[in-house]
């Protein structure tokens, strides 16, 4: 019995012995991208517009990282914080942890050097080593057209230099400290498409443009629902209410109904200046979908990701919008 005793005690020690290296491995050893790439980019004209383009309007960069005005619909970006960061991704959002957009204007990023911001951009591994929470959606940007995302490095360098300090340090919590790290990897980029091929540049733009994060619902682990590509209802908590993505694949509950051509105007509806800054409503309706960004994309693009779309399986999933906060019954 002494000796069954001795045998299970030293299973248990090989096997604590046996998990802690592997803990202590993905904690200090991942991740494992390898080091920047030797790039330097010198940038023509045709190069900065292009990024201006994708940062502004297909990856909408520029979006995430700069100050968005919550009191108005959709967010707008506010003017002269481009790239600034600070904006949070935070617990409340549903977040494993809350995350802070860092500083991508000349102001941070000048001691960077091109490999070291091609490498966070696509691979999603700090200057300093330590892995990117994927709300930049790193995995799609290691899949695009290499020229593309030095393009996107070449217009974020040409931004005015903004200093700001009082961005608070992201921090994950147990166990996304150690799952974290096991998420970055090498990119793998493909060529973008010819426009012709109109089926092939509407996918590559809805990956480039990370539609799939915010249309495709998740489990309480953030891993996308099985058969559920596209289908909206991801929940994103805003303070009027809970507001969900809506469903985009080609099922009468989704796209089924919508023309090409309405496909785009729903978008461009948002392009003038008094669309684009209408205030919150007393039902206090919002959207973090940023449709003044994405309606800069040129009609051609956004006919692509429309074929792209219809192109999916229809799935079944009739998603409410919103549900508004319930008033709060005041105490006596």
């Amino acid at each position: 019995m002494k000796r069954v005793i001795r045998l299970l005690g030293w299973l248990f020690l090989l096997v604590f012995v046996l998990v802690g290296a592997g803990l202590l491995y993905i904690r200090y050893a991942l991740p494992n991208v390898g080091p920047p790439p030797e790039l330097t980019i010198r940038a023509d004209s045709a190069q900065l517009a292009r990024g201006h383009y994708l940062a502004n309007h297909v990856a909408v960069c520029v979006d995430c990282h700069s100050t968005r005005d919550w009191t108005k619909l959709n967010g707008p970006m506010v003017a002269g914080t481009e790239g600034k960061g600070g904006e949070g991704f935070i617990r409340e959002w549903g977040f494993p942890g809350n995350f802070y957009a860092p500083n991508i204007t000349p102001a941070h990023l000048s001691t960077w050097s091109d490999g070291e911001i091609y490498r966070a951009i696509t691979s999603g591994v700090s200057r300093d080593g330590h892995a990117l929470f994927p709300v930049m959606p790193y995995k799609s940007f290691g899949q695009a057209d290499r020229s593309d995302i030095e393009a996107i490095i070449a217009y974020i360098r040409s931004l005015k230099p903004i200093e700001n300090k009082a961005i608070p340090p992201s921090a994950a919590d147990f166990p996304m400290t150690f799952i974290l790290n096991t998420i970055p990897g090498k990119s793998e980029h493909k060529p973008r498409p010819d426009p012709s091929d109109e089926l092939a540049y509407g996918r590559y733009l809805t990956s480039f443009a990370s539609c799939n994060d915010c249309h495709t619902p998740v489990n309480d682990k953030g891993e996308p629902l099985p058969g559920m590509y596209m289908a909206g209802g991801r929940e994103f908590p805003m303070p009027g209410g809970t507001v969900r993505s809506a469903n985009i694949t080609p099922h009468t509950t989704g796209l089924a109904t919508y023309t090409k051509e309405a496909f785009i105007a729903r978008f461009k509806a948002c392009t003038t200046a008094d669309k684009a800054q209408l205030p919150v409503g007393e039902d206090g309706f919002n959207s973090v979908m940023p449709w003044g960004m994405y309606a800069g994309m040129t009609e051609q693009d956004l006919g692509a990701i429309y074929t792209y779309l219809k192109s999916l399986k229809p799935v079944s999933n009739t998603v409410v919008r919103f549900s508004p906060k319930a008033p709060q019954v005041a105490r006596r």
